[in-house]
């Protein structure tokens, strides 16, 4: 997995379902269904970005266009919302 990022989504800053925690470690994960499975295509299926909450580890998943990854120590862009 990658390092602890902050991240936006539409211009607002991601807080844990969960925790409410801000740094989260991204990674892709494969979206399975049931069909390629049995079929053994599982490859063949479509992937997610999964934002993991680095403090409760609970994976929030992105498909289509994902959030923007920004660094702690550089804290999110002007013009975030973040409440």
């Amino acid at each position: 997995m990658s390092t602890s990022r902050l991240a936006t989504v539409r211009g607002r800053a991601l807080r844990c379902l969960i925790c409410g925690d801000r740094e989260f470690r991204s990674r892709e994960v494969k979206l399975n269904t049931t069909g390629a499975e049995f079929l053994g295509l599982a490859w063949a299926n479509r992937s997610a970005l999964a934002l993991v909450c680095d403090s409760c580890g609970y994976a929030h998943l992105f498909t289509g266009k994902h959030p923007e990854p920004w660094d702690p120590a550089q804290g999110y862009p002007a013009g975030t919302v973040t409440d």
